[in-house]
């Protein structure tokens, strides 16, 4: 799924007890609050966040833009 073009990141969960890492691997993305969403680059950095704790994120591929 990586390569060129832009995906959507949304944030599904709080963050409230989830473990550090995964708060900053979020953090990093640029998400703060539940239903915040972003849309990045498809890079392998931005990947590895998203890995580290997908299961409070929604990732979706942009098509166009």
């Amino acid at each position: 799924m990586q390569g060129k073009g832009m995906i959507k990141v949304t944030l599904l969960r709080g963050l409230a007890g989830k473990p550090e890492a995964h708060i900053k691997a979020v953090k990093s993305l640029g998400l703060e609050k539940v239903g915040q969403s972003r849309t990045l680059p498809d890079t392998p950095v931005v990947w590895g966040n998203i890995k580290k704790a997908s299961y409070l994120l929604k990732v979706e591929k942009v098509e166009g833009g």
